[in-house]
Formats: structure tokens, sequence, C-alpha cells
């Protein structure tokens, strides 16, 4: 006869073997597609909220011809791109971990050199004016705002899958949310110094990222 132990062992196999043959297997790249289309649904209404709460800026096509719109551009999408490539990571059923985020010092160290050569060749009166522009008290809010249907749309796409480590998936989400989201706030923004742009975009991000960090453990359980 064999120990207890043993027959118990084996019948705990058996068991996980007979629910695993009934689990349909993950199609390649489901993930990817699913945090994507997630994404890609919220954005639609945040883009939709920035025309009818905002509007568009009235020079939006000599400006996407410039270098301030671009420079903007490339420091959110970078965010946004590393961002949703963290959370794709995250939304697995594996311990979590924030590595996936360090190329998020790339863009922000580019831009940080560019605001000091913008600085640099600026009189130090003009700095304060610079680095507030003309909206600095609504840039944080507005993109938290629009970040908002674009979390939305990412917790849509976690109901399907089964991350084990909820706060760090929400912040990863609540990052992709914000940068996409001030992507989207540029077709409206017409502030131009990367000093700016540096500053409160990213407090409007990083509030994404918290709220999603506060959130998590609470809307992603499984």
């Amino acid at each position: 006869m064999m120990p207890p132990g043993v027959e118990t062992d084996s019948g705990t196999e058996r068991l996980i073997a007979s629910l695993a043959a009934h689990v349909p297997p993950v199609p390649p790249r489901f993930i990817g597609r699913r945090i994507a289309l997630g994404t890609a649904g919220g954005g639609v209404v945040s883009l939709g909220l920035v025309f009818a709460l905002f509007g568009a800026r009235p020079d939006l096509p000599q400006a996407m011809f410039g270098f301030a719109f671009w420079m903007k551009w490339a420091y959110t999408i970078s965010l946004g791109l590393v961002a949703v490539a963290a959370t794709v990571r995250l939304a697995r059923p594996t311990a979590g971990s924030f590595r996936p985020l360090w190329p998020l010092a790339v863009p922000i160290l580019l831009l940080g050199a560019l605001g000091v050569e913008e600085l640099s060749r600026t009189p130090m009166r003009d700095w304060l004016s610079m680095w507030l522009g003309g909206s600095w008290a609504e840039c944080p809010w507005r993109v938290l705002l629009l970040a908002i249907p674009i979390f939305l749309g990412l917790l849509w796409s976690f109901r399907k899958l089964a991350p084990t480590d909820l706060r760090a998936a929400g912040a990863a989400a609540g990052l992709a949310a914000g940068a996409w989201a001030a992507t989207i706030y540029c077709l409206h923004c017409d502030e131009f110094a990367a000093v700016f742009v540096l500053t409160w975009y990213s407090i409007g991000i990083l509030l994404a990222a918290g709220l999603g960090a506060v959130l998590g453990p609470r809307v992603l359980r499984w």
C-alpha cells in the first residue's frame, strides 16, 4: 500500500491534469492584442473629449510641421509604448516587476537635456514664464481627465487576463493611459517649451499612474 502522502500527491496531479485538459490554449499575442484594443478604444473616447471639451488648437495643421509638436509627441509616445509593454508583461499570471519600465529613462533624459539647452539660450528673466507657460495649472488635470477613458479601456482588457501583482499592473496601466492621454492632449495644447512638457505633462502622467496603483488591487481582482 502506498503512503497516504503519495496518494494525495498523485490525486492532486490527476486533478490538475484534468482541469488543464479543458482549458483552451491562449492564442499567440492574445494579451498584446487585447491590451492594444483596450487602449485604442479608450483613446477614441479621449480623442472625442479633447475636441468636445477643449477644442483643437487653431493652428494645428501648421503646428504639425513644427519641431515643438513632434518633440512633445516623441516624448509622450515613447512613454506610452514602454508603459504598454510593461502592462502586457504585468498582465500575465507571473510575479510582477517594474523592471520593464527602465527604458522610460531614455526619453526623460533626452527631454531633460533639451530643456537644459533651451534654458541656456534663454535669458534668465524668461525662465519662469517658459516653465509655467500659460496653462501649467490646467495641464496635469486635463491629462488625468483624458486618461480615465483609456484606463477604463485597459480595465476591460484585464477582464480576460490574470495579473498577480495588482498594484504594479494598475500602476503600469495608469502610466500607459496617462502617456497616451498626453499624446492626445497635444492636439489642443500650444505650449512649446521642453521644460513645460517635462514638468506638467509628466505630472499628469504620474497622477494617472498613481490612480492606477491605488485602484489596481480593487478593480483588477480575478
